[in-house]
C-alpha cells in the first residue's frame, strides 16, 4: 500500500554540528556513550568501547565467549554462510551485506545460545526482549540504505536492546545514536559493545518514544519496537529527504513494516509485509 512519490535520500543529512557530551538532557534520556568531533570531548564523555580517564578497560580477549568445536564461533566462514542465506532469500545490498559479514552475532547473545547464533531465529536476551531474526534485521537495513552507494549522515535507532543492530548500522551511517529504555538492556549492550570499539556509536538510556531532539535532523530512524502508530515525533526528527523503518499496527489491525519517506512537500508512508516485534512502550525501566 504506497502513495505518491518515491524520494531520494540525500548523501549526508542537512549541515548542523552534532550535539557536544554530556548534552543539555530531559531527565528522561541520559546520554552514556559519546563524543565530540572538534575540539576537544568534554571530560565526562564516554566513547563505547574507548575509556574515560581512569577507566581501565578489559582486553579484547577477555570479552570473548567460550568457542565451539568445528568451526568455531570467530570463523568467518560462519558469518559468510549466514550471509549466503540471506543473499539467497534476496537480499542484495552491498554495504549491508558487509557490515553483517563483519560483526560477529554472538558476542551478543548468551554463550548458551551461541551455537544459535547464526541460525535464521531470534533469540531471548533478557527481560522479556528478543534479538531479532538475521533476515528481519537485514531487510530493515537494506530498506533504510535502499537507493544509497553512500554511507548515511546521522542516524537514530529506537531499541538498542542486546547491541547487535547498533553495531551493524555503525558500519552503514557516519554516526548513530541508540536510545533504550531498559537499564538493564543498555548496560548489557554497553558491555557486548565495549569490544568493538565504536567512535560513531553513541549509546543513551531513555524514552525511545520521544526519540533524541538533541541530535536531530537525522538521515534515517530506526526502531525495534511496534507501536499503534508511528510516533510524530520521530517523523518531526526526520531530516527532509530520509527516510524511517518501523514496525506499526495498521489499518487491517496487524503489525507490519512500514517506510515513511520525508519530502519538502510531505511525508510518503508504505506499508509492507507483516512482522511480529516486541510493544513499543513509554519510559524507562
Amino acid at each position: 500500500m504506497k502513495r505518491n512519490l518515491p524520494v531520494s535520500i540525500p548523501s549526508a543529512n542537512p549541515p548542523r554540528p552534532r550535539p557536544s557530551f554530556p548534552a543539555n538532557l530531559s531527565s528522561s534520556v541520559q546520554p552514556v556513550v559519546g563524543k565530540s568531533h572538534g575540539g576537544s570531548a568534554p571530560k565526562a564523555s564516554v566513547v563505547a568501547g574507548v575509556a574515560s580517564a581512569g577507566e581501565k578497560l578489559p582486553r579484547a580477549s577477555a570479552q570473548r565467549p567460550a568457542v565451539s568445536s568445528g568451526m568455531g564461533m570467530d570463523s568467518q566462514a560462519v558469518r559468510a554462510a549466514m550471509v549466503r542465506k540471506l543473499q539467497a532469500q534476496g537480499l542484495a545490498h552491498p554495504a549491508v551485506l558487509a557490515a553483517l559479514s563483519s560483526v560477529e552475532r554472538h558476542r551478543f547473545v548468551d554463550s548458551a545460545l551461541a551455537n544459535q547464533a547464526y541460525e535464521d531465529t531470534s533469540l531471548p536476551i533478557g527481560l522479556g526482549q528478543t534479538i531479532s531474526k538475521p533476515n528481519v534485521v537485514a531487510r530493515m537495513l537494506e530498506l533504510m540504505c535502499q537507493g544509497r552507494t553512500q554511507k548515511l549522515g546521522r542516524v537514530l535507532e529506537i531499541g538498542t536492546g542486546c547491541g547487535y543492530q547498533a553495531a551493524l548500522l555503525s558500519h552503514l551511517a557516519r554516526e548513530v545514536y541508540s536510545i533504550e529504555r531498559l537499564r538493564g538492556l543498555h548496560d548489557r549492550a554497553r558491555e557486548n559493545l565495549r569490544w568493538f570499539r565504536l567512535s560513531n556509536l553513541h549509546l543513551l538510556f531513555g524514552d525511545g518514544m520521544l526519540g533524541y531532539a538533541q541530535g536531530a535532523p537525522y538521515a534515517a530512524i530506526i526502531a525495534a519496537a511496534g507501536g499503534n502508530d508511528i510516533p510524530q515525533v520521530w517523523i518531526d526528527q526526520l531530516a527532509v529527504g530520509g527516510r524511517l523503518v518501523a514496525p506499526a499496527r495498521t489499518e487491517t489491525g496487524h503489525q507490519n513494516l512500514v517506510v515513511i519517506d520525508k519530502s519538502d512537500t510531505g511525508i510518503v508512508r508504505t506499508v509492507l509485509e507483516p512482522v511480529l516485534f516486541v510493544p513499543l512502550k513509554s519510559g524507562v525501566a
